[in-house]
């Protein structure tokens, strides 16, 4: 027993308890590459949809026979093929998130990563408008949707599988991995489709170069492949299945018994994903069709705000274990609602430097989010739902109202000429997320095992430190009684 600060003997982790920190090689190895597989399979998701972001303007010429390429119906259309991908998610959650309830997480993993790598290379092999016609624009939506019903299990499954393998005291250092992995892969996406843009000018990109990007994603999806079907399910989960936990009829229970998680995961995710989509998704279009920026310097504008956010991804999701995921995510939401009109004033200004500021004060606010996402999101349902109500809590709101957001904020600036209503779509959006916090429970440090729901009920409201401390304690005994 080690010594408790406070007085008495303080009590001593089971490193094999579901929630404990690994202290063997083997434990040590399991987590890291159970990090790195469900990491892997988030960047090739959010890698094709920067790619698509970043290739907006070529394929509105490509497959809507946009002449111009300036922000108009072309560029519309395009995006609007987007949001119609983000519709088919909530039956990606539907019968993915259940699945994944009742066989596993990594086995629904597997599946997940597989039809986006193919619906994704696919995409790099599509012929154009301008040889089928009006099958180009439908064979690009049905990869669209392909894509779309994966990724309605993929972001689900992976912030699951990896809330559940990491131990309780670090779940927030290591759930920021998954978002660590989709930032990489919009970086990826911005590197590849600016550079190869500026190595072979835009109008080689317009004859065919457009594809090469969406072809990298099949080696980059049959590694996640690889690495996925050598994980092993998580004790948490493995523990409940052996002790019959597992409901038959996942749907019907998550929202006879927690329909209410599932509301403030949808508005939580409102802010989230509408930050997520217009910053990382929809600035690169935005900046030059709509401020007259370079496309080029909008770009490594965005490369280089993502490679900082990059850096502090992991600290942040560290410092969500120390003092708890609610006083960061209250911060950020607030400062969305706040700052956003600001900062999109910022980036209209002609000079460099206050545009690149204006763009970093978006993005650390949207690191605060993603680095506490992963860890949070999961921990608001019990085991035997989590992955169910998850996905289509999730999915539902990112389908409603955060897909379409990128279409809607463009032809809202197309129809007023205001090139402020991104900013105003933010704070909007900050608001809404603001309040879904506050009916969080505090769940750093808590357990996600058994029936319950984590955290304290008295956690609810303004967050408090205090509650860190409470869900370690309550952790730890749990432990010790499955000795």
């Amino acid at each position: 027993m080690k010594e408790n600060p406070r007085g008495g003997e303080a009590m001593v982790e089971d490193s094999n308890a579901p929630g404990a920190e690994p202290q063997t090689p083997e434990g040590k190895t399991e987590l890291k590459r159970s990090i790195l597989g469900s990491a892997l399979g988030n960047a090739v998701e959010w890698f094709d949809y920067g790619v698509y972001g970043y290739l907006t303007i070529f394929m509105a010429v490509n497959f809507f026979g946009s002449e111009e390429g300036d922000g108009g119906l072309g560029v519309t259309l395009t995006l609007a093929t987007l949001a119609l991908s983000f519709l088919v998610r909530p039956l990606g959650g539907i019968i993915l998130g259940p699945l994944g309830d009742k066989i596993g997480r990594q086995k629904v993993m597997v599946m997940t990563v597989t039809m986006m790598t193919v619906a994704t290379g696919a995409i790099g092999l599509l012929p154009t408008i301008s040889s089928v016609g009006i099958l180009a624009p439908i064979l690009l939506l049905v990869c669209r949707l392909v894509q779309g019903f994966s990724a309605g299990g993929e972001y689900g499954g992976a912030a699951v599988y990896m809330a559940e393998y990491a131990p309780d005291r670090r779940r927030g250092f290591f759930g920021s991995f998954l978002e660590f992995g989709t930032t990489t892969g919009f970086i990826l996406a911005a590197i590849v489709c600016t550079s190869l843009t500026t190595i072979v000018g835009d109008q080689a990109m317009l004859d065919g170069w457009w594809r090469l990007p969406f072809l990298l994603t099949v080696p980059l999806g049959l590694t996640a492949l690889y690495i996925r079907t050598r994980l092993h399910e998580p004790e948490v989960y493995a523990e409940a299945s052996e002790s019959s936990e597992i409901t038959k009829s996942p749907i019907r229970d998550v929202f006879r018994r927690n329909w209410r998680q599932i509301v403030v995961l949808m508005g939580f995710v409102v802010l989230l994903n509408v930050a997520f989509y217009l910053i990382l998704g929809y600035m690169p279009t935005y900046l030059s069709t709509q401020l007259g920026h370079s496309t080029a310097q909008g770009n490594w504008m965005l490369v280089g705000i993502m490679a900082m956010m990059l850096v502090a991804i992991p600290p942040m999701g560290a410092l969500s274990d120390r003092v708890g995921r609610k006083p960061l995510l209250l911060v950020a939401a607030a400062g969305y609602a706040l700052l956003s009109v600001p900062a999109i004033m910022l980036l209209g200004i002609d000079n460099l430097f206050l545009q690149f500021v204006g763009l970093a004060v978006l993005g650390l606010l949207l690191v605060i989010l993603v680095a506490s996402v992963s860890s949070t999101l999961p921990a608001l349902f019990p085991t035997a739902v989590r992955y169910t109500g998850f996905a289509i809590g999730y999915n539902f709101s990112t389908a409603f109202f955060a897909g379409p957001s990128q279409t809607l904020a463009n032809h809202l600036v197309e129809t007023t000429g205001n090139t402020l209503i991104p900013g105003w779509y933010l704070a909007i959006a900050g608001v809404i997320g603001f309040v879904s916090i506050l009916y969080m429970r505090e769940t750093s440090q808590a357990s996600l095992r058994h029936e319950e729901l984590p955290g304290d009920p008295g956690s609810l409201g303004l967050p408090s430190t205090k509650w860190v401390q409470v869900n370690r304690e309550k952790a730890d005994a749990g432990k010790a009684m499955s000795r």
